[in-house]
């Protein structure tokens, strides 16, 4: 469990690296660029490969967390990526960040801690079944695919609510696809993957949610779209360790109920800690 979470918060750190360096580079000297000449120029950053360098970093990380740990536990802590996110922008940019979003990262915190030490998810069986893999796989399917066909219509922010969600129900079996390769991986050796069915539906799933999130952050404002992917990614991720890894949370209707508060106070916190954080990266740019 000890490694799982650290590997976890690496997981975070490392999506907040990665965020910011390519949101800097992809917005430095481009304004005039467009197509093929903004690729050819990010190309020749080093910060905007770095970007990526930082993005395989967290797969890697995002990987062993789950290798050591349940789903339940490592997905929601990838929510400290936006305290991560705040404290790169502070240190490594000298961004300016207004009190209200320091408090709103603080509630997040809190908010993660609690839900945690609340309902204190522990890792189940060690080899799902092939019912449970189908179910689950079928059920987020059909729910991604109904989520996309009715965010083709609508108000940017409505459109962006509904493909942040699916990007959120896509990332959480993704994770659980993660898991199942590093299993195969540890049990069997590199050579093996190619011949299992984890490693395929990874790769499906991640060009999946790559495109929902892509269109999510098109269609609508951030201030939607990522406290949208943040709040339910981890909520599908605990039911999916349920499902199919039969992960257990803390029994008694005490702790759930306690659980259940604290990620309410989450919740808040990270649509508060999104509302007020700076809307770009530059030095000059803050709220109060």
């Amino acid at each position: 469990m000890t490694l799982a979470i650290l590997f976890g918060l690496l997981t975070a750190l490392s999506n907040a690296l990665s965020v910011s360096s390519q949101h800097i580079a992809s917005t430095r000297g481009t304004e005039s660029m467009s197509g093929w000449r903004v690729l050819r120029h990010l190309l020749r950053q080093p910060l905007w490969l770095a970007g990526w360098v930082a993005m395989a970093g967290s797969l890697v990380f995002q990987s062993l967390a789950l290798h050591f740990g349940a789903v339940s536990v490592v997905q929601p802590l990838l929510v400290s990526e936006l305290i991560m996110g705040l404290l790169v922008r502070r240190v490594w940019l000298g961004q300016a960040i207004g009190a209200s979003t320091w408090w709103a990262a603080l509630v997040t915190g809190l908010g993660l801690l609690g839900f945690l030490l609340a309902a204190s998810p522990s890792t189940g069986r060690v080899v799902p079944a092939t019912r449970d893999w189908i179910t689950a796989s079928l059920v987020v399917g059909v729910v991604v695919g109904i989520v996309v066909a009715l965010a083709q219509r609508g108000s940017p922010r409505r459109r962006a609510a509904l493909f942040a969600s699916a990007t959120a129900a896509v990332w959480a079996i993704e994770a659980a696809y993660i898991k199942a390769t590093t299993d195969v991986l540890s049990a069997h050796g590199v050579g093996s993957l190619l011949s299992h069915w984890p490693l395929y539906a990874l790769v499906v799933a991640g060009v999946i949610g790559l495109a929902c999130e892509q269109t999510a952050l098109h269609v609508g404002p951030l201030s939607v779209s990522q406290p949208a992917i943040v709040i339910i990614d981890p909520v599908v991720s605990v039911v999916l360790g349920l499902v199919i890894y039969g992960e257990r949370l803390h029994a008694g209707p005490g702790h759930l109920a306690l659980a259940a508060v604290a990620f309410v106070v989450m919740s808040v916190g990270v649509v508060q800690l999104t509302r007020t954080a700076p809307a770009t990266m530059n030095r000059d740019v803050h709220r109060l």
